[in-house]
């Protein structure tokens, strides 16, 4: 399994700005330490390169990405009310962009099964002309633009299951056939996106599944969903390549979510998604997004990384009664479940 990072993570930090942003390098301080004190759980240690300008510009138009390196260059400043950058900031987001496009070549060069890129900032908010949610270039969507244009790879699944709704990504991809979007987040919170009703527009009809879950929604709601619904999805769908936005922010113990998953339910959609990518014989790479208590961060990660490398076995749960059967009866119309 890769593990890829980059110490210029460290260097991007909004509470320089805004001395209470939740967004600071000890979250990844926090998963490197826990890491190293694990052994690396036998993963190959991958540095993220930088992003090249034709790898960003699979997503971002010239001018966003010329207007985020000259806001850093002048110094950083405020992009909107959450979002923050200082002077290091673009490297910062080159390395998160390139090393998630390095994770992506490697796995599909054969080179490992699963992977992990924990690298900030984050990507899942941004949409293609605007940086926002802390995020500043949409990292998952550009790796699977790459995949999808250069890498042969025909259909890419994208799985995002922050406690936030991924709506750069869900933007970037919502008129495309040949890139499905799947999100589980929390109802009413930021960006207000991502309704039920909401399954893509035009010819990607059917290809955007969103599954908003009720404040302190634990476990039998996600994996519920995602087993009994997602997942059949996906496979039907039958991707080359399997992406995971991977936020921990759905813990009971982080503060800016309100739902109530444990650090065992992060492994447990671990292990769902990395016996689909068997299955189809499909790569599994996961992409860090937000999770804002560092040391529940620390012990989710090491979870999934855990199981992603083939540690556990997914566990099945009984529908649940409300939520599951709810988004069945949208999905049902496009997917087989």
């Amino acid at each position: 399994m890769l593990f890829v990072h980059h110490a210029a993570s460290l260097e991007h930090d909004p509470s320089a700005l805004l001395p209470e942003h939740p967004d600071t390098p000890a979250r990844v301080q926090a998963i490197e330490a826990a890491m190293s004190g694990a052994g690396w759980l036998g993963c190959q240690r991958v540095e993220a390169p930088l992003a090249s300008s034709e790898e960003l510009l699979l997503v971002h138009p010239e001018a966003h990405v010329a207007a985020i390196q000259a806001l850093c260059s002048s110094g950083g400043g405020q992009i909107d009310a959450d979002t923050f950058v200082g002077r290091s900031s673009y490297v910062a987001a080159l390395h998160a962009a390139g090393g998630v496009c390095a994770m992506v070549r490697q796995l599909l060069a054969d080179e490992a099964n699963t992977g992990f890129c924990v690298t900030r900032p984050a990507g899942h908010h941004a949409e293609p002309d605007r940086a926002m949610g802390f995020c500043l270039f949409n990292n998952v969507a550009i790796a699977a633009e790459l995949a999808r244009r250069e890498l042969q790879v025909e259909r890419v699944f994208i799985l995002d299951w922050d406690v936030h709704h991924g709506n750069g990504t869900a933007e970037t991809f919502r008129r495309r056939r040949d890139v499905m979007f799947a999100s589980i987040h929390q109802a009413g919170l930021f960006p207000g996106t991502g309704a039920l009703s909401d399954m893509g527009s035009g010819e990607g009809l059917g290809y955007t599944i969103n599954v908003p879950v009720p404040p302190r929604s634990d476990e039998e709601v996600w994996l519920s969903v995602l087993e009994h619904v997602i997942i059949p999805a996906a496979e039907e769908f039958a991707p080359g390549l399997i992406l995971v936005s991977a936020g921990f922010d759905a813990h009971r113990a982080d503060p800016l979510g309100g739902c109530r998953l444990e650090t065992e339910s992060f492994a447990q959609m671990a292990c769902q998604i990395r016996d689909l990518g068997e299955r189809l014989g499909a790569p599994v790479g996961a992409v860090l997004e937000g999770g804002y208590n560092p040391s529940v961060l620390a012990n989710c990660i090491l979870a999934t990384v855990a199981a992603l490398g083939g540690q556990g076995s997914a566990e099945s749960l009984a529908p649940d009664p409300l939520i599951t059967s709810r988004v069945a009866s949208h999905v049902s119309h496009f997917w087989s479940l």
